[in-house]
């Protein structure tokens, strides 16, 4: 991982890319694009409907004709019957392998085009550009894509790194606060997990707005950590640690997607109460001090994010959901508990009870 003013690098042999971070950086996005163009790659965007909406003028400048689609926004776009739409398009632009996807948007985009790389051709470039805080923290970084099924959250998918990630935060100018919020919720994550001192900063010193100066630091930080430990742990296949650690709170945060059919909760406010979840059943467990989980919560909800379900599910429904999370080893429960602001680790022996405990304190019923 090598830092400069404006960049990082994922480091992964003859697959490393660069995460280039910024505000008002579109220059660099602009000249690679430029390096395709001369190469004559044929290209295509792929995007949703609220960022071809408020993002126009962007789109416009900087992607001119290259064929774009653009999938209905929301999480419930992350399914095969999309991914097959996207494929079409690609298809019947004639694309080839050695062609070039952009992918212009949050999570989902990020994703669905990804995957549809993947398997295009059995596999072509993609490049990351990220318009949501979540994604640029988060989903753009790492190489995981996929799409939902209706039993749960990224069960189907492929591992395919990005030829480069564009990081402006000017795009996060026309974002709602509820969706700058739920990235802050991964931010604070990083922090929890591999750097106090990020955590810190976040709880002395809220962010809350794209405008921040400190914002871009923020950023890199997280993207450094997370840049890490795929370097270290590419395909997850680390016994324990290792990327599965990027995981803190989302057994927990998953299943409650899940069980509200995508539909009501961000995935950052997800990971929002799941960690705070998460850090309750550390402190049951003995991993963490009794004082803990209330620090944490007051991080999360200092950035406008839930602590706690808004409505009562049964926690039964969210222990199956659980049961079915791809992350489980050898049909055990597998979640990642802290052990010290800062420092976490993976546990597969946590007994049901103290599961449901965790649940009923976050307002499962």
């Amino acid at each position: 991982m090598k830092k400069s003013s404006s960049s990082l690098t994922v480091t992964l042999g003859d697959r490393s890319y660069p995460i280039h971070i910024g505000r008002n950086n579109t220059t660099d996005l602009i000249e690679t694009l430029n390096r395709i163009r001369e190469s004559k790659r044929s290209c295509a965007v792929v995007t949703d409907s609220t960022v071809e909406l408020v993002q126009s003028g962007f789109l416009n400048d900087v992607f001119h004709d290259i064929p774009r689609v653009a999938i209905p926004a929301g999480e419930s776009s992350k399914r095969l019957a999309q991914l097959e739409m996207v494929l079409d398009f690609m298809a019947e632009h004639r694309l080839n392998r050695q062609s070039m996807i952009f992918a212009v948007g949050g999570g989902v985009v990020g994703d669905l085009a990804g995957f549809a790389a993947a398997c295009y051709m059995r596999g072509i470039d993609f490049i990351q550009v990220p318009t949501t805080l979540l994604a640029m923290v988060d989903s753009s970084v790492g190489g995981k894509t996929g799409v939902n099924l209706a039993s749960g959250k990224n069960l189907v998918g492929a591992f395919l790194q990005p030829q480069a990630v564009f990081v402006d935060t000017t795009r996060l100018d026309t974002l709602e606060k509820r969706e700058l919020a739920a990235g802050m919720a991964e931010i604070i994550k990083a922090g929890l997990l591999a750097d106090r001192s990020l955590f810190e900063q976040l709880e002395q010193s809220p962010v809350t707005s794209s405008k921040d100066p400190g914002l871009v630091g923020i950023i890199w930080k997280a993207c450094a950590i997370k840049a890490e430990i795929v370097a270290a742990d590419e395909r997850e296949s680390a016994a324990s640690g290792g990327r599965a650690l990027l995981n803190l709170g989302h057994t927990f945060g998953h299943a409650i997607e899940n069980v509200t059919g995508y539909n009501g909760i961000l995935h950052g406010e997800g990971v929002s109460i799941g960690t705070v979840m998460a850090a309750d059943l550390s402190a049951m467990m003995g991993l963490l001090s009794a004082e803990a989980p209330q620090r944490i919560a007051s991080v999360f909800a200092a950035h406008g994010l839930p602590t706690r379900l808004p409505s009562p599910i049964p926690a039964s429904k969210l222990l199956e959901a659980m049961s079915r999370d791809k992350k489980n080893r050898e049909g055990m429960l597998r979640f990642v508990l802290l052990s010290g602001i800062g420092q976490a680790i993976t546990h597969d022996q946590v007994p049901v009870d103290q599961v449901m405990k965790a649940l009923a304190n976050g307002g499962a019923s």
